[in-house]
């Protein structure tokens, strides 16, 4: 079974860190898409990074980039998300999520892990 289990979220101050982990299983990580996307409580879910598995390209929002990482260890097969220079507005619940293999969208989600900054 495809499964993604997000972790490493927890409460930072204004100006701290985390790293995120998505532990991927059923699947290879670097055979697809795959991202991070995050819901802050009356907001729509919102991509934040993901790498391509064409290429091995990283893409960011414009409201992360600069500050967070993107990257995966293959070994593993799990996927990261280092976050820098938190503020209030990266306070959401964090996913994983896998693209299918046809580009039209993610086809499996993890359970998301609580980012909560606080100012």
């Amino acid at each position: 079974d495809v499964q993604l289990q997000a972790s490493g979220g927890g409460l930072v101050q204004a100006g701290g860190s985390l790293r995120l982990s998505c532990a991927a299983s059923g699947f290879t990580l670097d055979d697809h898409d795959i991202g991070w996307f995050r819901q802050a409580p009356g907001k729509e879910r919102e991509g934040v990074s993901c790498i391509s598995d064409l290429n091995g390209s990283r893409y960011y929002a414009d409201s992360v980039e600069g500050r967070f990482t993107v990257s995966r260890d293959n070994a593993k097969n799990t996927l990261y998300l280092q976050m820098n220079n938190l503020t209030s507005e990266d306070t959401a619940l964090y996913y994983c999520a896998r693209g299918d293999q046809y580009g039209n969208g993610m086809d499996y989600w993890g359970r998301g892990t609580q980012v909560t900054v606080s100012s």
